[in-house]
């Protein structure tokens, strides 16, 4: 079985000639050189991943649906049922929650996986458990290092499998009640930033409770110490098991020299940790949406992202991974369809 350090030395570099081809493709085209903005330097970053190819309408994307329940969920930290983790996954399975439906409508797969469901095992769900939820980061560590090495291993392994299957595009979204709890605690610690900044209301937190979800996170990091310049030691200490899976499948995807979309804030919280992990893992990663959470200027700030989308959203899921999913298509298209000046004899 293959370590997680022989798994994330093998992340290849972005190919520095194919971008350089691909601009001066791009500024070949029937449009004034930059006109397309973003959208072109989003197609020089995906012609330079390795093992990104095809036409859009040929690239098979995935969003892999981490979900997992929280020990600190008995902290009282949120207003909603633990139960609607196990209840809002199987509903994934019947494709009528919010990135099912966004999903579909960009071609593209969720996978839900029970990567820490506090539920016996639900029918029809691939399964990466290893526990019942992860231990109360207020009382003590999410997860052993152990624990959490073997499943990052698990979790790249399968990413890396889903490609060999011919997932060119992965997005990333979890689902678990209490979540931006952990998150809030991993991007404090490695934004370098006060829990009080970065602590927002989740699921429609009361606003008059904010203060009590704050020394949560104050008392999660000054009892396990987590590490800020080790990716891991940050998810076992403050972390959980679908930011753990998160965070391996953004390594999963640089493995295989392919683009990853983030989603929102707890994305965010997985990329900063994975960029602590492999710092190689950051050419691959394609931020969708600034997140309505309070933290998500900061988060961003750290990982030196500016995101495609400004909508106001703050679902989860993957939600924004799969609208953000439809400007990979676009930014394929314009490279792929457009015609170039020299055929029109056009001079700029």
């Amino acid at each position: 079985m293959q370590t997680l350090a022989s798994l994330i030395n093998a992340i290849p570099p972005l190919d520095d000639n194919a971008m350089r081809q691909a601009q001066t493709h791009l500024d070949g085209l029937l449009k004034p050189p930059g006109s397309l903005g973003r959208l072109e330097s989003l197609a020089v970053q995906l012609a330079g991943m390795p093992g990104f190819y095809g036409k859009p309408q040929q690239a098979k994307k995935a969003i892999l649906v981490m979900c997992a329940d929280h020990g600190v969920y008995d902290e009282q930290v949120t207003i909603s049922p633990k139960v609607v983790t196990a209840i809002q996954a199987m509903n994934m399975l019947r494709n009528n929650t919010g990135v099912c439906v966004l999903a579909k409508q960009a071609g593209a797969e969720v996978h839900v996986i029970d990567i820490g469901i506090d539920s016996d095992p639900l029918p029809g769900i691939f399964s990466l458990k290893v526990a019942r939820g992860s231990g109360n980061i207020a009382r003590e560590p999410a997860m052993s290092r152990q624990v959490a090495n073997a499943l990052l291993v698990s979790v790249i392994t399968h990413t890396c499998e889903l490609a060999e299957r011919g997932v060119k595009v992965f997005g990333v979204g979890e689902l678990g009640m209490a979540n931006t709890t952990p998150a809030a605690a991993m991007v404090s610690v490695l934004a370098d930033a006060s829990p009080a900044d970065v602590v927002g209301l989740g699921a429609n937190f009361p606003a008059d409770k904010i203060a009590h979800k704050v020394a949560v996170v104050q008392q999660a990091i000054a009892l396990n110490q987590p590490d800020a310049s080790d990716g891991v030691d940050v998810l076992a200490k403050v972390g959980g098991f679908d930011l753990l899976g998160m965070t391996g499948t953004i390594l999963g995807a640089a493995r295989c020299g392919l683009p990853v979309v983030l989603d929102g804030f707890l994305s965010y919280a997985a990329a900063l940790a994975a960029c602590k992990i492999a710092p190689g893992v950051k050419p691959y990663l394609i931020p969708s949406h600034f997140s309505a959470e309070k933290g998500a200027t900061i988060a961003l700030n750290a990982l030196g992202m500016e995101p495609y989308l400004h909508m106001g959203m703050r679902l989860g899921e993957g939600s924004g991974a799969a609208l953000a999913m439809q400007l990979v298509d676009a930014a394929c298209a314009i490279y792929t369809g457009m015609g170039t000046l020299a055929e029109s004899n056009i001079e700029l």
